[in-house]
């Protein structure tokens, strides 16, 4: 690929500061099963683990739109800022096997309007997560009402 094709973002990476270290790295990597691309130490306590979360999107949503998706994925419960979604193979399995590694369930699988199966926990180093399931493809999605791009829209 010429540096001309390149696209200028190659990868996303999200940073967690997590007091117990451990226990963070257990559950993100063993847990939920993202894999360990690589780990430094500078030396005494100095510890970072890079998982392989699969491919990296950004969801940018005005406070509406956040506001809509707490009600449907968590009864209203408010989410922070910043909140981590991983699609999973099967939402309902991965909500019981994370919390059973100490998540605490805010909300159990949901079916929403988009169908897809959302769950919301609160996971180790502060951090509110979803897990959620795809239930149709984006191309049956697509044919959904409500589903645009912001071109479209125009």
């Amino acid at each position: 690929m010429t540096d001309a094709a390149r696209p200028p973002v190659l990868q996303l990476r999200v940073v967690i500061e997590a007091e117990d270290f451990d226990r963070a790295v257990a559950f993100y990597r063993d847990e939920l099963g993202m894999p360990e691309l690589i780990a430094y130490a500078e030396g005494g306590d100095d510890r970072v683990s890079i998982l392989d979360a699969g491919r990296a999107t950004i969801e940018i949503a005005n406070p509406t739109h956040k506001r809509v998706i707490d009600e449907l994925e968590a009864g209203g419960s408010p989410s922070q800022r910043i909140r981590l979604a991983f699609e999973v193979t099967d939402a309902a399995g991965t909500t019981r096997r994370l919390a059973e590694a100490g998540a605490a369930i805010v909300a159990e699988p949901v079916e929403t309007p988009w169908r897809s199966l959302n769950a919301r926990l609160d996971a180790p180093a502060g951090m509110q997560i979803t897990v959620f399931e795809e239930l149709e493809d984006s191309e049956e999605r697509a044919l959904l009402g409500g589903f645009a791009t912001d071109a479209e829209r125009d």
